[in-house]
């Protein structure tokens, strides 16, 4: 008496139970022949049965595959959680430092001393005072300058960050919604039509230039939505039509001064800093990250496409209008105060990325953090690369994002 093989069926639930049906308690059956082989009887006798009782598969609460080892259990949450903690208090420690050195940085030198100096006198310590000149030089000029480079180098980061989760555009970058190039016209128009010389002048026109860009980016997808390709489409338009605005203010101008100043403004300087632009950028900046930091979940939703972030929960048309409007808020009031400055909001998100991951509730902190440590160091490079002539900042962070840009694509193996 011989018993037949299970069925293939029969093995593979021997085997593999499904790990999508609760495992049942069953006997299962195999079908035994009677009568000796090549009898007579055996053709037209019936199959007698009989049950062979086995052992149920044992039940685990992870089924395993065939050939594939079981994965190693993962870490506690709160083991993971203490390493971002601490890298971002490692990296305020670097902002900390990196604001008080950049003082001391320039033409002039400035000692702890006299920094130190400064500041007790302004908080109201008993020290004695530095000369009124040296004085000046600290607290009207180096302390703002490197204080606007902090806060428009965390917006930029940010903004970078945010729009390219939005439109899922490895390239975006502040400028992408033509922003910079309507704050570029308004500033070229104050200057050229004499309404405002000073440096307020100068910023109220690039702020309603780029307000006033944003709201023709939104008249022109009005009707066609908020799709990532329209948006960077649309943008580029609004952009390439501003941009051509302004030569052609620069050109009917035919003033060589004229053309030389906004030139150097276009290229992005922390030379016109103030305390007032200061305080300005230090009340919308950290709103604007708050505000972005909140939509942490969506942007990682809106970073697989619309379909999935819509399948998540998550409004689509709102969100997208929501960071939108932060985005152009922060760029307009940056490029406003001290110019175009690019590649901080293109090079510094991947950087990050990087090396935290593309989580935007540990992304952007990082890229706030590492955008403003990187524009507070080429602001201080570029006062000393040429002295006692300033380059622009923006030159610099060009020639620094090219080469850091194209490290960062060869670590990620796209290059």
């Amino acid at each position: 008496m011989s018993a037949d093989p299970p069925t293939g069926r029969q093995a593979a639930d021997l085997l593999l139970p499904s790990a999508r049906e609760p495992v049942r308690k069953e006997r299962h059956v195999t079908t035994v022949r009677t009568g000796a082989p090549g009898s007579a009887g055996e053709e037209g006798s019936a199959l007698a049965t009989r049950p062979l009782v086995t052992a149920p598969p044992a039940v685990t609460s992870r089924p395993v595959l065939a050939g594939r080892p079981a994965a190693p259990p993962r870490p506690a949450v709160a083991g993971r959680a203490a390493h971002p903690l601490l890298l971002l208090l490692l990296a305020t420690v670097v902002l900390t430092a990196s604001l008080a050195a950049a003082v001391r940085i320039g033409t002039a030198d400035i000692g702890w001393t006299e920094l130190a100096r400064t500041l007790g006198t302004r908080i109201g310590l008993d020290v004695e005072p530095l000369p009124p000149l040296l004085d000046s030089l600290i607290w009207d000029l180096r302390l703002p300058r490197v204080l606007m480079a902090a806060l428009v180098g965390a917006s930029l980061a940010v903004c970078g960050a945010v729009l390219q989760a939005v439109t899922r555009n490895a390239l975006a970058d502040p400028y992408l919604l033509g922003v910079s190039s309507g704050a570029s016209t308004g500033a070229v128009t104050v200057v050229v039509l004499g309404i405002g010389a000073t440096t307020l002048g100068v910023t109220g026109g690039a702020l309603v230039g780029a307000l006033l860009a944003f709201g023709l980016l939104l008249l022109l997808l009005r009707r066609t939505g908020l799709d990532s390709v329209r948006i960077v489409l649309t943008g580029v338009v609004v952009g390439q039509l501003l941009t051509a605005l302004t030569s052609l203010v620069l050109m009917a101008s035919a003033d060589a001064d004229t053309t030389r100043a906004v030139t150097h403004w276009l290229l992005g300087s922390m030379a016109p800093a103030r305390w007032d632009t200061v305080v300005v950028c230090a009340i919308v900046t950290p709103l604007g990250l708050a505000a972005a930091w909140l939509c942490s979940n969506a942007l990682d939703g809106l970073a697989f496409g619309s379909d999935t972030a819509a399948s998540l929960g998550i409004g689509v048309r709102h969100t997208r209008m929501l960071l939108l409007v932060v985005t152009a808020a922060l760029t307009a009031v940056a490029v406003a105060t001290v110019g175009a400055i690019g590649f901080v909001g293109l090079i510094v998100p991947h950087g990050v990325r990087f090396l935290v991951g593309p989580l935007h509730r540990v992304l952007l902190p990082y890229a706030a953090l590492a955008g403003a440590v990187f524009l507070v160091w080429t602001d201080a490079l570029a006062r000393i690369a040429f002295a006692p002539r300033e380059v622009p900042v923006g030159v610099i962070t060009a020639l620094l994002g090219v080469p850091l840009f194209l490290l960062v694509l060869r670590k990620r193996g796209e290059l």
